[in-house]
């Protein structure tokens, strides 16, 4: 590989910096620790009031773009007046017309300001656009590439593969230099509609220097002792695509004689209705609701559980999860995990082995496999030690991020 050193580059986000993307702060950290230039780019401001360790690492400056054009006007008509006579606007705007006469929606035109600002505002060094999601900033990035003539490449996740409409994929495959998507479940999907040498697999994985191995105690608790409930956790927002309202009635349907305790870690805009769902369902004495944390109290209430359990579903919208990150983290902790067989969960949870799988949106399976890691502290103990040594073994981040810096021309 040349000596020279490697072109730096913009990473285009929804937001930054954000609680529930950890993994593309470890992304970013990683390749600035490798030498990557790298300036942030965010369509949208923090609104968590929080932010993890690991984004004090970063040290990559953050361009905000306007997140809603009426708010900044004279910035976004500035933009187009810098851009209006260039060589390639007119191409452009005909294909950002041609994508919003498909998709008439509000969110489509910010996509054409927001690219505006960004190619009028990019730093002259930044010579390569990376967006992290095909959906949102892969249009701001692909955009305002066209305008500047540079190159752009993504990183391709979960909703924003599964939202968004197979034409647009295949036109963003199709223009973009190269793919990297989390799952295989994923690279299938996406290698049929833009061919196998754009998209390259590239797991999340975790760093386990911030995920080190805890001194685990063989598991006790097996539900019959009221001063020792066991303890079920689960981490996510509470979106619809989290199923946690399947989890909460499947938890109502445990034997009254069991004692459990739930808690759940993460925001979002569900998290009334489910506190109101556990009031009706008569569990809410044995819930806790945290809210949104940072990492390192996150890693704590790991080790502090007992059992971890996601139902993950599709969305009414289509959208479903990847391969969250969450089930990785438990199970590097020595956790045993409750999940559902859908997407990518079980590229990393083999049923019966490293953990127990059940159907989407089955409440009754999820309930019983719940009740069998409640009563079974050795059955815990076994599927928590096969899924730790799985993980550490296969879903280590150095192979993802070694392939991403292959990509951005970065020596080995």
């Amino acid at each position: 590989m040349s000596s020279t050193p490697p072109e730096p580059v913009a990473f285009v986000l929804k937001g930054y910096p954000r609680l529930s993307e950890t993994f593309i702060a470890q992304e970013i950290a990683a390749l600035e620790a490798r030498g990557l230039d790298i300036l942030i780019v965010s369509l949208r401001h923090p609104t968590d009031r929080k932010q993890h360790p690991l984004h004090d690492r970063i040290r990559a400056p953050i361009l905000y773009l306007p997140e809603y054009l009426y708010q900044q006007p004279l910035r976004v008509l500035r933009a187009w007046w810098k851009l209006r006579r260039q060589p390639a606007y007119r191409q452009v705007w005909q294909s950002w017309w041609r994508d919003l006469r498909r998709d008439l929606t509000p969110n489509r035109g910010r996509r054409f300001g927001q690219a505006l600002v960004l190619a009028a505002e990019l730093p002259a060094q930044y010579r390569r656009l990376h967006a992290h999601f095909i959906h949102t900033p892969g249009s701001v990035a692909r955009y305002a590439a066209a305008l500047l003539g540079l190159s752009w490449s993504a990183s391709a996740h979960a909703r924003d593969i599964w939202i968004t409409p197979d034409w647009e994929k295949r036109e963003k495959l199709a223009d973009c230099s190269w793919v990297a998507t989390c799952t295989a479940h994923n690279m299938t999907h996406l290698s049929a509609l833009g061919g196998p040498d754009k998209v390259s697999l590239a797991y999340h994985g975790l760093d386990f220097d911030r995920f080190p191995a805890p001194q685990r105690r063989p598991a006790r608790r097996d539900g019959q002792d009221p001063t020792e409930p066991v303890r079920l956790l689960s981490v996510g927002r509470a979106v619809e695509k989290k199923g946690f309202d399947i989890l909460l009635e499947a938890l109502a349907r445990l034997s009254r004689d069991l004692f459990w305790t739930f808690t759940h870690i993460g925001g979002g805009p569900l998290l009334p209705d489910l506190k109101q769902q556990a009031q009706q369902l008569g569990i809410a004495d044995r819930v806790t609701w945290l809210g949104a944390q940072a990492q390192d109290e996150v890693l704590a209430a790991y080790r502090g559980a007992d059992a971890f359990a996601l139902a993950c579903r599709r969305d009414r919208d289509g959208d479903m999860d990847g391969l969250p990150n969450v089930l990785m983290e438990a199970q590097s902790q020595g956790l045993p995990c409750a999940a559902t067989a859908i997407s990518a969960i079980p590229e990393l949870v083999v049923d019966g082995e490293t953990g127990l799988l059940v159907p989407p949106d089955d409440i009754e399976a999820m309930s019983v496999v719940l009740n069998r890691l409640i009563v079974d502290p050795a059955l815990r103990d076994r599927l928590g030690q096969a899924g730790a040594a799985r993980v550490r073994r296969d879903f280590a981040m150095q192979a993802g991020i070694d392939l991403l810096a292959r990509r951005f021309g970065l020596q080995a």
